[in-house]
């Protein structure tokens, strides 16, 4: 059977009578005590180790707890680690990166649509709404790679009413324009549409609608009316597609977006409606989460 030893204590004779109980467990044939004694010495040795403990003296015993945390919470920040440095804060939704259009091409397609919907007194421009990511992800998508398009020929010259007649996806007309475009604005001292003055811009562009020419197979005329129908489409689509970034062009014009009904103003007529707009990929917090961008199918991979 088990039993625990008694030795003289000397240190705390008042507490528990000269006696402690040590942490060794012995075996005896029989117990010197009865367990019940046993358990009462051992519970009375316990607490005069917590009493002497307590009035031994022990500074670090004598400080609230409450104080010692706030000191060490104030000296862990005081501590700088070298490499554990805070990062700096990260801007909010950060615009993620183009997937079609390098730098060159990224930066005259942002100067473009900053001059085609300016920013003004009524509210943020297409560049601030992020027009240029809109364009980007759907010239990176299948319909940028022409998914839908009838593309066996033959390539003859059609008329306005027959639509677009040219042998190019989206992709490639964007492509072949802007390398061209590239080449004739090196031209200018200042060689980007970027480094422009805004009616230098201006009238570079307006050269393109109304004075055809030739930009690496495609009409210059062709490749403006897309680029300007891309920009209001992106200025004014859902945010889940890349662009109106914050709603700027729905707030602009008062429309309300994708609200799944309007049972409530049923009976309500003559009122303004103050809600603010609501994307299709919103969630509860009003984080609008991008339409994945879709892959170009087999074939287009391969041209």
């Amino acid at each position: 059977m088990e039993s625990f030893e008694f030795t003289d204590c000397a240190e705390c004779p008042r507490h528990c009578g000269g006696q402690r109980a040590s942490y060794e467990c012995l075996r005896y044939p029989e117990p010197p005590l009865p367990r019940s004694a046993v358990r009462s010495r051992f519970n009375r040795h316990q607490a005069c180790a917590v009493s002497c403990e307590r009035e031994s003296g022990d500074p670090m015993e004598r400080i609230p707890r409450r104080s010692f945390l706030k000191g060490v919470g104030v000296a862990a920040t005081a501590v700088v680690v070298p490499g554990c440095e805070r990062p700096p804060p990260q801007a909010a939704n950060p615009r993620p990166p183009y997937l079609f259009f390098n730098a060159e091409d990224a930066a005259f397609v942002e100067a473009a649509v900053a001059r085609l919907i300016p920013a003004d007194d009524a509210g943020p421009g297409a560049l601030e709404a992020e027009v240029p990511a809109y364009i980007d992800r759907q010239l990176a998508g299948a319909w940028g790679a022409g998914g839908r398009m009838y593309r066996s020929g033959p390539w003859l010259a059609g008329t306005p009413e027959q639509g677009y007649q040219l042998p190019f996806t989206p992709a490639e007309l964007f492509k072949n324009s802007l390398r061209a475009i590239a080449a004739d604005v090196g031209k200018s001292n200042r060689g980007k549409l970027s480094k422009l003055e805004p009616q230098e811009q201006d009238a570079y562009l307006r050269s393109l609608e109304n004075e055809p020419r030739d930009l690496g197979g495609v009409p210059s005329d062709v490749f403006f009316q897309l680029l300007l129908d891309m920009t209001v489409e992106g200025f004014f689509a859902d945010p889940v597609y890349g662009g109106n970034k914050d709603m700027v062009g729905w707030k602009l014009v008062g429309f309300p977006g994708a609200y799944a009904n309007y049972y409530e103003f049923v009976d309500q007529h003559g009122i303004r409606f103050t809600r603010p707009p609501m994307s299709l990929g919103q969630d509860a917090g009003g984080t609008v989460h991008l339409h994945p961008v879709s892959s170009p199918p087999a074939a287009a991979k391969g041209r």
